[in-house]
């Protein structure tokens, strides 16, 4: 059974209701390829934040609509010999409370002598991460980061803590549910970019202070720990854009291929805002709130070009063609979350774009403090990512 069909016999109002229910959410190599364990005493690499650095979608090496051998050895949870997927078997007991910190997530794909505990959470906001007398709060049953961090780090060696944060805070996974409500409609509906786009100019200055309070609050956990300013790294990245623009989309026309085929059901409209100026926006506003807290920042915005769900010069993995990092695309498709794994995956950098992640803050760390921007290269997998000056 194909994806086209699944959708059909679904229905896209069900499609709709499922995308609404996402938005409530929130928002690596099988192991990675230079695995080799770390001394005893090497210093920690911590990761805090929300889903796009807890590893969601690690599950995945690439996409596709072929259900047969693991939706054609896509996913990384199938066991061959019991035809039986197992999530725990890349997040661990994290699947249970929805963390889904998965076993590439992108401190686990670096190729650094470190240790690396992954601390985020899906669909973590600023609150889930802060000190509690500043606002902190339990997020799905465990205690804020910023106080794991503190317990876990207290009298250890760190070399940096990396933080993703803003999207919860912004609601980008609503604005992208609504983008794709419009698109399904029955009758036909519209592109949501104009109100998004009014919508996201009023919430940037909060999320800019949420993301700035959650870096100073880390800081504050690390000096309780034990651990001076200057004797680690302290990194804010932002978002890889899950799309391309609509020019380089593999499914022109607005039909409903986009929906069943590719995973991308979106209008052109709003596919080249959320690539051109959604995503930029973003980057923007985290940049100024790590100047605002004196941390690096690690602009990954761009660093997916080509690679997003539906681009040209991606395809899906079938029988003929398995998925590699240099042909499959690094972010999780659109599902309904019915038979292929959950919802809350989708638009989530997937094994390969974990893997690209880990390249990315490898580099980042091997520099001295800076802002950097992260990008691939054409026709090459995720161990070939390069870094430059940020802009």
């Amino acid at each position: 059974m194909t994806s086209s069909s699944w959708y059909s016999r679904k229905g896209l109002a069900a499609l709709a209701a499922a995308v609404c229910a996402a938005g409530a959410t929130g928002l690596a190599p099988a192991h990675a390829t230079d695995v080799r364990a770390p001394a005893a005493d090497a210093p920690w690499v911590v990761s805090l934040g929300d889903s796009f650095i807890s590893g969601e979608a690690g599950r995945w090496a690439g996409n596709s609509d072929e259900p047969a051998d693991g939706w054609a050895r896509t996913d990384r949870a199938y066991d061959p010999q019991s035809d039986e997927s197992d999530p725990h078997r890349v997040y661990g007991s994290s699947y249970d409370s929805g963390c889904n910190r998965s076993d590439v997530a992108e401190v686990h794909s670096l190729t650094l002598d470190v240790r690396a505990l992954n601390l985020a959470c899906s669909g973590a906001t600023s609150s889930a991460v802060k000190l509690p007398e500043h606002g902190g709060q339990p997020f799905k049953g465990e205690p804020s980061q910023a106080a794991q961090l503190r317990a876990a780090m207290s009298g250890q060696p760190v070399r940096a803590v990396v933080v993703s944060i803003g999207g919860n805070d912004l609601g980008f996974s609503d604005i992208i549910a609504g983008c794709t409500k419009q698109f399904v409609k029955p009758f036909g509906g519209s592109p949501c970019a104009p109100d998004a786009a009014k919508t996201v100019q009023e919430r940037l200055p909060g999320v800019r202070q949420a993301a700035a309070d959650t870096l100073a609050d880390v800081k504050t956990a690390l000096e309780r720990a034990g651990h001076k300013p200057g004797s680690y790294r302290l990194v804010l990245q932002s978002y890889p854009s899950p799309l391309p623009d609509a020019a380089r989309l593999r499914y022109p026309g607005e039909k409903y291929d986009r929906l069943t085929q590719g995973g991308c059901p979106f209008f052109d409209r709003d596919l080249t805002w959320a690539h051109d100026d959604l995503v930029p926006e973003i980057s923007a506003t985290l940049a100024q709130a790590a100047h605002d807290a004196g941390a690096d920042f690690l602009d990954l915005s761009r660093s997916f070009e080509g690679r997003e769900v539906c681009a040209e010069g991606t395809r899906h993995a079938d029988p003929q063609h398995p998925p590699t990092g240099e042909s499959s695309e690094w972010m999780r498709f659109l599902t309904t979350g019915v038979g292929q794994g959950q919802l809350q995956e989708s638009l989530h950098p997937n094994r390969f774009g974990q893997q690209a992640l880990g390249t990315c803050l490898t580099l980042h760390l091997e520099q001295p403090a800076a802002d950097h921007r992260c990008a691939n290269t054409p026709g090459k997998g995720p161990a070939d990512m390069t870094l430059t000056p940020a802009p």
